[in-house]
């Protein structure tokens, strides 16, 4: 069974925001740490709450998960969006607003975040990615992200949201979940 979540552009504009915040107090954050922040990030609140934080697909890139559609909103900022991702003209106004990308792969932010976008459950494991992953080497977030869910795609495909889950303890309850939320 196919599971997707709906990407929610304002709640992705504002996680970005929110882990950059976090990140930048550290280290500088690059769109590979960012991404793979996220997408341990989104592993838990899958596990603990039964979504992604702000409805993004993953595909398997050589350096592991990329948020599909995070990524294609840095790269509107860097300046070689995608033919197939056409924002409004308010979205891209938005998003330039509220990041740059400075020699092709850091990102600084340009604003605080807007955490009224963003759920207690979504900022407990956002910080929680934060602290364990975000100091984290390019190597050793690259091993780390290539887990079970990574091995099941191609290189460049999407990533089933059912192979995620399989690599968690809990997975029948989530997989029951997701079948029948409202039981």
């Amino acid at each position: 069974m196919e599971y997707q979540f709906n990407f929610n552009i304002e709640k992705g504009i504002e996680s970005l925001l929110y882990i950059l915040d976090l990140l930048e107090k550290t280290v500088q954050p690059t769109i590979h740490s960012v991404s793979k922040v996220l997408y341990f990030a989104d592993k838990e609140h899958l596990e603990k709450y039964g979504r992604f934080i702000c409805g993004d697909s993953y595909y398997a890139m050589k350096h592991g998960p990329v948020p599909s559609q995070i990524y294609n909103l840095l790269k509107l900022v860097r300046g070689d969006l995608s033919p197939s991702f056409q924002p409004s003209a308010e979205i891209s106004e938005q998003v330039l607003q509220a990041f740059k990308i400075v020699d092709k792969h850091d990102i600084k932010k340009l604003r605080q975040p807007n955490t009224d976008f963003l759920s207690d459950s979504d900022m407990e494991c956002l910080n929680h990615s934060v602290t364990k992953y975000g100091g984290l080497s390019f190597t050793k977030l690259t091993e780390l992200s290539h887990d079970r869910a990574w091995e099941s795609a191609d290189e460049n495909d999407l990533i089933d949201v059912e192979d995620i889950i399989k690599t968690f303890d809990n997975s029948i309850e989530i997989l029951e979940h997701l079948q029948n939320p409202h039981p």
